[in-house]
């Protein structure tokens, strides 16, 4: 295989397919939000010490490849995100949430390192989310594509505030002045 190097020095870059496109295009912009979000949940596994959330994150990311997948490609023989994907998310919101207290207030996004970045993965989550919803006006995606993600971020920060109860983290509310 020879090596892409300097290919994208002209700012255009190759999708599935071989086609090459701007890189500033929202198609390019949710893509690499996507990708951001998948490494920060890397980083995640990388330092958490919970082998059920890790086996759940390892889940997210591979999901989140096929949500990739169906960026760069029409190829109708790729997975794509189903609903059965976003019931999985659905399903683990409560299954993390029923033994959280009840917020009547905002929390402040903190904790151990793991919870932190579980909170910095759900502020990333939110741009790609956006950046799915710009793309959505020029491309038709799948239905499946927005809600995955906006269910993901309300995961992401179920799982940081189970992941400082279950290290006894007290969560700091926040309180106007």
């Amino acid at each position: 295989m020879k090596p892409n190097i300097g290919q994208g020095d002209k700012g255009t870059t190759s999708i599935f397919g071989g086609e090459r496109i701007n890189k500033d295009e929202c198609q390019i912009q949710a893509y690499g939000d996507l990708d951001e979000l998948n490494s920060c949940i890397g980083l995640i596994r990388s330092i958490n010490k919970h082998r059920e959330t890790n086996e759940l994150l390892e889940k997210i990311q591979e999901d989140l490849f096929v949500l990739g997948s169906q960026l760069v490609s029409t190829n109708p023989r790729l997975p794509s995100v189903t609903r059965e994907n976003v019931k999985f998310i659905e399903d683990n919101i409560q299954k993390f949430e029923k033994d959280l207290p009840e917020l009547r207030r905002f929390i402040l996004p903190s904790g151990n390192q793991t919870a932190s970045l579980l909170h910095v993965s759900r502020a990333v989550c939110r741009r790609v989310e956006r950046s799915l919803v710009t793309l959505s006006k020029e491309n038709n995606l799948n239905e499946n594509v927005i809600p995955y993600i906006n269910r993901l971020s309300d995961l992401l920060f179920a799982l940081a505030r189970w992941t400082n109860k279950k290290e006894g983290i007290k969560e700091k509310e926040w309180i106007s002045r």
